[in-house]
């Protein structure tokens, strides 16, 4: 499988990193990919081992780099899966309205006299 459509193609994860670093600095880019290895303490080190274990991280991060360096954007996801539509939800009955049950009326000021019985 040839990279030829890859933008990031030898690009390593530490160079584009580094590069995000020198050209926003931590607290810019913390501001712009809302990450705690951004804002918190950040190190490259840190950085680079949160990155290369979480993917969305790390798409936003090579998102970033691409849009900053102007570089070709990458294409939407597509796969071989059918695509998921969405799961309608169940709709719920409408509300009926409340019968007025003879039992229940409160002619006489009696609240749910239905269910505990009425008072004498």
């Amino acid at each position: 499988m040839t990279q030829t459509n890859n933008p990031l193609h030898g690009i390593t994860l530490e160079a584009i990193v580094t590069q995000l670093v020198e050209h926003y600095g931590w607290e810019e880019l913390g501001a712009r990919i809302k990450i705690r290895c951004f804002t918190e303490d950040p190190s490259i080190k840190s950085s680079l081992r949160f990155l290369r274990k979480t993917d969305w991280a790390r798409e936003k991060v090579e998102y970033l780099y691409l849009k900053t360096n102007k570089l070709p954007l990458p294409a939407a996801k597509s796969s071989n899966a059918p695509a998921k539509t969405a799961a309608k939800k169940p709709t719920k009955p409408a509300q009926k309205p409340a019968k007025a049950n003879a039992a229940a009326s409160t002619t006489d000021g009696q609240i749910n006299s239905h269910i505990w019985g009425k008072r004498d």
